[in-house]
């Protein structure tokens, strides 16, 4: 079934050439972010081009449940009206996340030295996600949690009436782990310090400077060492959200296997810990520019162009680039098949834990698709067949993960036979235009 209703089954088939540009929705990562610290800034914080997926909808619910003033001005404008670091007041009612792991992990620690309770839930998917991974390190500030086994939602968490600051190691690499424990250590006295031995996406970073938090980096024998100062004044900022370049792989990939294609993707984000998909494409041989490079609010930003590619070569993937594209690795796989021999895709246990398992979630599908998957608990391997011999002809489960749907319909506009998906709802959680857009292109995508 759907996250948000009943299943809407679909389709896709081999393509004409896909051509055009296409206008991806905003940067998710940062649109939460831009909700979550715009609310707790004193002041007025302006937000353009805000992603509208469910998603990023339910993160804005859950400000105004904590007392700031949000508001939806039309056409991607939104406002919010802070309430200041640690001024939450407690939700009256259950902070429900839909389908977001980020939403939830972020708000987690933005609450967590808080002195409120605040009992969490989401979709059937999010209440099967693991979430002692958060809830560990702000139980170093204070924050008391209870949920189900596992360390599942729903859960009641409440917070600290008296923070202390925090030193963590982050186990795995994780954003939104180390981003929950950013967020909490705002209203912390004195500093936290958060240690990752790989790097992961900045977006926190780089967003709490601009909001004028005292926070550090540097780069040790540890790892990356980031340093916060707490309880600041954030000042409200205009943020102009970058597109998503997670979105963007969908049209991008696209058109690397469907001949005769060239599309362009304008204005997207490509800041160096998000990248990680784009470098591995060209690596593979595609054939993807980089044009109008330029940079806005303080991330790199460029239009992205694509060309069908029809001599792509599988690879390794190093798997220290997998904390820069672990949300790709399912459409990449994709493009695994298409390419000629083996591609390796080491170091991604993560991706057991995301909406899905989308190791065995993708491998499950592709198998039934005619090609050969092997997989371990943080590895996979795809063999590719090379242009013009993927079977395709499978119906494939989504699992509610919005990018497995995505995958496998882009699969089937290459695939010798459609691709099916038995529910491609949870798209709108992070790409609720994924059908319009992908269908000017000249894409045969369709509801089953």
């Amino acid at each position: 079934m759907s996250s948000h209703g009943d299943p809407i089954p679909m389709i896709s088939a081999k393509s004409g050439p896909l051509s055009g540009v296409a206008n991806v929705p905003g940067d998710k990562s940062i649109s939460h972010r831009s909700l979550i610290l715009g609310a707790m800034a004193v002041g007025e914080t302006t937000i353009t081009g805000l992603l509208e997926g469910q998603d990023v909808l339910d993160t804005a619910k859950a400000m105004r449940a904590f007392g700031a003033e949000v508001t939806d001005h039309g056409e991607g404008k939104w406002s919010v009206h802070g309430v200041g670091v640690g001024g939450f007041a407690e939700p009256d009612q259950v902070i429900d996340c839909g389908n977001s792991g980020t939403g939830v992990r972020l708000l987690m620690g933005a609450m967590a030295t808080c002195d409120i309770s605040v009992t969490f839930t989401g979709d059937a998917s999010l209440n099967k996600r693991p979430m002692a991974r958060v809830t560990d390190p702000l139980a170093l500030f204070g924050c008391q949690s209870v949920g189900r086994s596992g360390g599942r939602l729903p859960m009641t968490l409440v917070g600290a009436a008296e923070p202390v600051p925090a030193r963590y190691v982050v186990p795995v690499p994780s954003a939104q782990v180390k981003s929950a424990v950013l967020l909490a250590g705002l209203n912390a006295p004195g500093q936290t310090v958060v240690i990752e031995a790989e790097a992961t996406r900045d977006h926190t970073e780089r967003m709490l400077a601009g909001f004028g938090a005292e926070i550090s980096t540097e780069v040790t024998d540890e790892g990356r060492v980031i340093t916060l100062t707490g309880q600041p004044e954030l000042r409200p900022q205009h943020i102009d959200v970058p597109r998503d370049p997670s979105s963007a792989a969908f049209p991008v990939c696209a058109a690397l296997i469907v001949p005769g294609s060239d599309v362009l993707v304008p204005s997207i984000g490509l800041n160096p810990t998000r990248a990680g998909l784009f470098t591995t494409l060209r690596e593979m041989g595609a054939d993807l520019t980089y044009e109008n490079e330029r940079t806005e609010g303080g991330e790199p930003v460029a239009d992205l162009r694509a060309r069908f590619s029809p001599d792509l070569k599988g690879i390794t993937v190093p798997a220290e680039r997998a904390a820069s594209m672990i949300d790709e690795y399912p459409v990449l796989s994709v493009i695994a098949c298409f390419a000629n021999g083996v591609t390796d895709m080491p170091g991604v246990k993560e991706l057991r834990v995301k909406e899905s398992d989308r190791i065995d979630a993708m491998a499950v599908g592709l198998r039934a698709a005619g090609v050969t998957v092997e997989d371990g608990p943080d590895w996979w391997r795809v063999t590719g067949l090379g242009h013009g011999n993927v079977p395709g002809g499978a119906l494939c489960a989504s699992h509610l993960d919005h990018r497995i749907a995505m995958a496998f319909l882009v699969m089937g506009m290459a695939s010798n036979a459609p691709m099916s998906v038995d529910d491609g709802g949870p798209i709108a959680t992070s790409f609720p235009i994924f059908e319009p857009l992908m269908a000017q292109l000249g894409a045969a995508v369709s509801r089953a």
